[in-house]
């Protein structure tokens, strides 16, 4: 996106200078990096990393009204209400994507939201190894608001234990060591500390959770917490029998409590007004379908990982649909070729992420992670052996 330093890179670049840059990423943890590391990482200038913070804020200007709750009320499934609340979401992170408007002007689309942690402690790692094999300019940062690895890896352990003793402090996933992510949760426990703990082999006495930590049984005050329920969802009967645990009147606290997945999601996007994000209304509040579908596209309001998006929408998909209050219907983003590589242009999506400190009136934009694509749907299942796409992450101009 910056032409100059585009140009440079490719210019640049070596399959062996590749090569070498995966094996040290994956030096730390063998095996644990199993999606496919992009070759590049996008620049960016300070005019654009404006517009989209400008985007960021504007939602978060939103998040902290105090009628939020209000008109949320309705975004978590009641089957995935849980007690414990907490007033806010410790973690937010915002998707955007790199398109082209109808004057064929780059700009930021959001694309998706939400409460929820994603990579954090992986894109420290990131960072550091490309910064090494790659010769980052000194003036490009991948961290915001002045942010470093210090200052950032600081505030991301001071919000995920908080006051509680860092073995009392626990990753909660389903089955960690099978999941696409998990290299962020060896990487959270090699930065923060924080080791990660499957739910089926939490403790249950009363109203506490203890886990067994090198074998002793060790209390969890906070559960930094990392579950889809609708994945839970997916799980064998005996699984989910340990998923109900959660839902009783633990003595714990969550970081961020399950509530804010729904909450700051795809459900809050049709309360958005901002040039950079795309008109969306739910599908139970549309009267009359949009002659030009084609300019839409249709998203279940609960799922993950893309499922369940039909991009190429016809009338005939909207009628089907047996509970629209569960739908949005977005204006369709054109996403932009922009990221020159040797095969041909990419396109790129930016995942802005937002830490909330205790007793902060709002959020803080601190890092990033990036993804490119040459597929229909940025996410490597659509990227399937092709070059130059992959897990990423945006250098923004200082």
């Amino acid at each position: 996106m910056v032409t100059e330093l585009r140009q440079w890179f490719n210019s640049h670049f070596t399959k062996e200078k590749y090569e070498a840059y995966l094996a040290e990423l994956n030096s730390q943890h063998e095996g644990a990096i199993v999606f496919r590391v992009a070759e590049t990482p996008i620049f960016m200038d300070k005019a654009f990393t404006h517009k989209i913070i400008a985007a960021c804020e504007s939602i978060v200007d939103v998040i902290v009204q105090p009628n939020f709750g209000a008109i949320t009320k309705n975004a978590v499934p009641e089957e995935f209400r849980l007690p414990n609340n907490s007033q806010y979401s410790d973690f937010i992170a915002f998707d955007f994507g790199i398109c082209e408007n109808e004057k064929g002007e780059l700009e930021p689309q959001l694309i998706e939201m939400q409460g929820f942690p994603t990579l954090f402690a992986y894109q420290i790692w990131h960072d550091e190894i490309t910064r090494k094999h790659f010769n980052i300019p000194d003036n490009y940062s991948a961290y915001l608001n002045g942010f470093n690895k210090d200052s950032y890896t600081a505030l991301l352990k001071k919000i995920i234990v908080g006051d509680a003793n860092i073995e009392e402090v626990v990753l909660l996933e389903i089955f960690p060591e099978q999941q696409k992510t998990r290299i962020d949760f060896f990487n959270t426990e090699d930065y923060i500390g924080v080791k990660s703990v499957c739910l089926t082999n939490l403790i249950k006495e009363g109203n506490q959770l203890y886990y067994l930590n090198y074998g002793v049984k060790t209390l969890i005050k906070r559960i930094y917490n990392r579950i889809i329920f609708e994945e839970l969802q997916q799980q064998t009967p005996e699984v989910q029998a340990f998923g109900k645990i959660l839902f009783e009147d633990l003595d714990v606290e969550w970081v961020p409590h399950p509530k804010w997945f729904y909450k700051i999601s795809k459900y809050t996007l049709p309360f958005l007004n901002h040039p950079y994000i795309p008109k969306t209304t739910f599908l139970d509040e549309i009267s009359v379908i949009p002659a030009d579908l084609e300019n839409y596209v249709l998203k279940p309001l609960f799922s993950f990982a893309g499922q369940g998006v039909i991009i190429d929408v016809t009338e005939e998909d909207i009628t089907a649909i047996k509970d629209p209050h569960n739908w949005i219907l977005q204006r369709k983003v054109k996403y932009a070729d922009v990221i020159q590589t040797p095969d041909g242009f990419a396109k790129a999506e930016v995942r802005i992420f937002y830490f909330w400190e205790k007793g902060a009136a709002r959020p803080v934009a601190t890092n990033n992670l990036a993804r490119l694509s040459k597929g229909k749907m940025i996410g490597v299942r659509y990227n399937m052996d092709k070059e130059w796409v992959g897990g990423t992450l945006a250098y923004f101009e200082q």
